[in-house]
């Protein structure tokens, strides 16, 4: 390494954010970039440890631990350090598609599993790999680069998110002709609409690469709902291979009392209309989106990054106060003794969301072990306010955790918008079914991880409709992983990583 006892001379350091209550005026991003001396300084900060956890992309107690797309973390740190950003930026094209996507919404788990994290805080991995692939935009070097040679194969790839995109790149890198298809009105799936704009910008940032993809010969095709208005066995007839990367869109319900109050949403539908209105210019004259929160009470049913998600786009509407709901306890503010190092550090943080939302309310929004009872309508028949009670959780007569009542807690908070935001059951069935497509325990399409191949010739199934909901980083991963087999199935062999 170019600074080897950088990790002992400087601190980490990330980038400001603009103050809360000014971010949430707007849908900007909000993340302020670094000057190039102090990203050097942090690239110093790469230890050389000679154990690399942070590239090493494995699940450790069912979570992520170092980066599931094997960026070369140390060597790109180094050069960086060194003042070569456009060879930092071959070695982050080299794993990542789109080092530009997760260096915006990705977890980060190979800051999770960096070695210095065991005694002092991590690499600031996650701010170098942004500022890396945004400077390689500014400076033009990033620029459209269609293969030489066709394959005279050709390729549709089902759906438009991470693994989708990924997928495509790559074949299209191999010589193949790809087309991509996808049921909403734009290209990005879960990049476009189930990302709210403030923290990954649509027309900047994932339309710009989408466009570099056309301009590179892969061909997409909106408004085509496979299974619905297009036969998928059409497309298995007119193309080589058919790869399904649908994503796991199939929400989580809450069935108590009052679910079909108006009032009541998924978290996704709410995020998905307020981007495609933003988009729309809609903001702009005054109007409102589908599903509003502005002026009211707003619960948010679960955590993870949707529920924080629509914390943050609830405030940027204006509401009038937003709850979170966590049934599971509070984390711990360091590591406990079962989750050690190098596994995904399970500890309390707040995201943006919640940084927004203590700054407006004075507190952090979420109540933790604490769930829903029924949903209750005010006089005018829409939803009015929700029954909550507290929960503690202890084990069964077969030994697994379930939550229980806790007596006495029982209370009713209002609320004029609920939220649903519990997680993804799986892929949607009709495209599936329409196929013949085999399905896991879990309901997803089975396909052998690194293999990829469903029952059905010449299809192939990535993402999260085949491993289930998961993080953009690891659907890229196995969009990747698609391409690889996809390729090597269709020309006996495959150069392909």
């Amino acid at each position: 390494m170019g600074k080897p006892t950088g990790f002992i001379e400087y601190l980490r350091e990330i980038p400001a954010d603009v103050p809360p209550l000014d971010r949430t005026a707007n849908w900007e991003e909000f993340h302020i970039h670094m000057p190039d001396d102090k990203l050097r300084t942090q690239g110093a900060r790469c230890m050389d440890c000679g154990i690399p956890f942070c590239h090493t992309g494995k699940l450790i107690s069912g979570m992520a631990s170092g980066c599931p797309v094997n960026n070369l973390i140390p060597e790109w740190n180094d050069l960086v350090y060194r003042g070569l950003w456009r060879e930092a930026l071959d070695r982050l094209h080299k794993t990542n598609n789109f080092p530009e996507f997760t260096g915006r919404v990705c977890p980060a788990p190979c800051e999770g599993s960096c070695t210095l994290g065991i005694i002092e805080p991590p690499v600031a991995i996650k701010t170098i790999e942004c500022a890396i692939v945004d400077k390689g935009w500014a400076e033009g070097w990033i620029a459209p680069n269609p293969p030489d040679v066709r394959t005279g194969k050709s390729v549709a790839v089902i759906g438009s998110g991470p693994a989708g995109l990924a997928c495509a790149d790559q074949l299209n890198k191999a010589g193949h002709t790809v087309t991509v298809f996808e049921r909403a009105d734009r290209i990005g799936g879960l990049l476009l609409y189930g990302i709210p704009n403030m923290k990954l910008d649509k027309r900047g940032v994932v339309e710009r690469r989408v466009r570099l993809m056309e301009a590179e010969g892969v061909a997409f095709k909106t408004g085509v709902d496979v299974g619905n208005n297009l036969a998928p066995a059409r497309l298995v007839e007119d193309f080589s291979a058919v790869v399904l990367c649908t994503g796991a869109t199939k929400p989580r319900d809450l069935p108590i009392p009052g679910r079909e109050i108006p009032g009541v949403h998924f978290a996704m539908d709410f995020l998905t209309e307020n981007t495609r209105f933003l988009l729309d210019g809609g903001f702009a004259n005054g109007s409102k989106p589908p599903i509003f929160a502005g002026g009211k009470n707003v619960v948010v049913i679960g955590g993870g990054d949707t529920g924080t998600d629509c914390v943050g786009t609830s405030l940027r509407h204006g509401c009038a106060s937003v709850t979170q709901l966590e049934i599971l306890p509070k984390p711990p503010t360091d590591r406990a003794k079962d989750n050690p190092w190098p596994e995904w550090p399970k500890v309390y943080k707040m995201d943006y969301g919640q940084e927004e939302a203590a700054a407006k309310q004075g507190a952090d929004p979420r109540q933790y072990e604490v769930t829903a009872k029924r949903f209750i309508a005010g006089p005018d028949g829409h939803l009015g306010s929700v029954e909550i009670t507290d929960i503690r959780w202890g084990k069964d007569a077969q030994g697994r955790f379930v939550p229980g009542e806790v007596e006495g807690t029982t209370r009713v908070i209002p609320a004029e918008l609920v939220l649903l935001a519990m997680g993804f059951l799986g892929p949607e069935d009709q495209l599936i079914e329409a196929l013949g497509i085999g399905r896991d325990s879990r309901s997803n399409a089975k396909a052998e991880h690194e293999k990829y191949a469903t029952n059905v010739r010449n299809v192939f199934a990535a993402g999260d409709c085949r491993r289930g909901q998961s993080l953009v980083v690891w659907a890229i991963n196995e969009g990747r992983g698609a391409a690889r087999e996809v390729d090597r199935h269709l020309m006996g062999s495959t150069q392909l990583p």
